[in-house]
């Protein structure tokens, strides 16, 4: 009897690893290898990255007649995006995620080029550069990390915006500036005159709501999916940054899967970026009209090189590191 009820226990314990693990896997009848995967993304289930994670998931789905099946876990409910990174990375129970490459710098130090203010003269450049030998190359340098990049998606320009007035420079100053993780935008807002601030993303509304933070940064569909609009009635267009999403896979996992398998994912992946890429400008260009029909005070920037300028000693002391790569983005167009 006892020995009976110590196999029960053992498989019970058994069950519930296996449910835990972020990656499941059983051989069905006809021999080949089914398998789950858990995909993250802090943001709702309707914005455009998970747009992207979605068609990702359902082109993995058809190729593989539904022996791959990839789970689209959208906001946060797996975590933040620094505990669901750190999951992919150790190969737990987040086997993939959408993440800004902002966090992945820290990982790579390439992923830090995009951090650099007004690096891009447009959307166009930014994507030409993405797109090339070296824009992909820094993608799969990620698996020094053991975690790879399938993936950019787009996130747009991030701009200032502000409890505070928020129409020019000087208005900046002194200003408490919610940053993500990252040494260049620590350095770029402190030289634009202001305290910068890092906090998870999620804290952001309440820090704005009671005022431990004057201002944040980001894009439009974010200041409006977040509704940071409603407590940040002032923002200022000066696009000084465009930080890519990276669609990011366990190296642990990927070596796991067969060399077609790897092949259909990273189609899967290439083909996902034009629908999140079409979901980005169409939320956009919705986000844009809700601000403004809220009330929120837009400012368009006419002179960006009194803004250039300001940052000018963070491109000579943080993109000496990325120099080749920046040179080789002033030849594209």
């Amino acid at each position: 009897m006892k020995r009976k009820l110590s196999v029960l226990i053992l498989s019970l314990l058994c069950a519930v690893l296996l449910t835990a693990c972020g990656t499941t896997t059983e051989k069905s009848s006809g021999g080949a290898t089914e398998m789950t995967i858990r995909l993250a993304d802090i943001q709702p289930g309707d914005y455009p990255t998970v747009d992207g994670d979605k068609k990702f998931a359902e082109l993995v789905k058809e190729k593989t007649n539904g022996r791959i099946n990839i789970e689209v876990y959208p906001g946060g409910t797996l975590g933040d995006e620094n505990s669901v990174v750190s999951q992919v990375q150790s190969g737990g129970t987040v086997d993939m995620t959408r993440v800004s490459s902002a966090a992945l710098a820290s990982f790579n130090p390439k992923m830090g080029l995009f951090a650099l203010p007004y690096l891009f003269k447009d959307l166009n450049q930014e994507w030409a550069f993405l797109n090339s030998a070296k824009g992909q190359e820094m993608l799969k340098d990620l698996q020094s990390s053991n975690m790879m990049g399938l993936a950019y998606y787009d996130s747009g320009a991030r701009s200032f915006y502000s409890r505070k007035p928020l129409t020019k420079l000087a208005d900046l100053q002194g200003q408490k500036i919610r940053v993500q993780q990252s040494a260049i935008t620590l350095d770029m807002v402190t030289a634009l005159g202001a305290n910068p601030i890092v906090m998870p993303y999620g804290d952001v509304f309440g820090a704005l709501q009671t005022g431990t933070i004057d201002a944040a940064e980001n894009n439009m569909p974010s200041f409006d999916s977040a509704s940071h609009y409603t407590v940040a009635t002032n923002l200022i267009l000066d696009g000084h940054q465009r930080v890519p999403e990276v669609l990011l896979i366990s190296l642990t996992l990927w070596n796991k899967l067969s060399p077609d398998d790897q092949k259909i994912l990273q189609e899967a992946a290439t083909a996902s970026v034009d629908t999140e890429r079409d979901a980005w400008d169409k939320y956009d260009e919705k986000s844009t009209a809700k601000i403004k029909a809220a009330g929120v005070t837009i400012t368009s920037v006419d002179n960006i090189a009194d803004w250039q300028a300001a940052v000018k000693p963070v491109l000579e002391k943080d993109g000496a590191q990325f120099k080749d790569l920046i040179d080789y983005i002033h030849t594209l167009n």
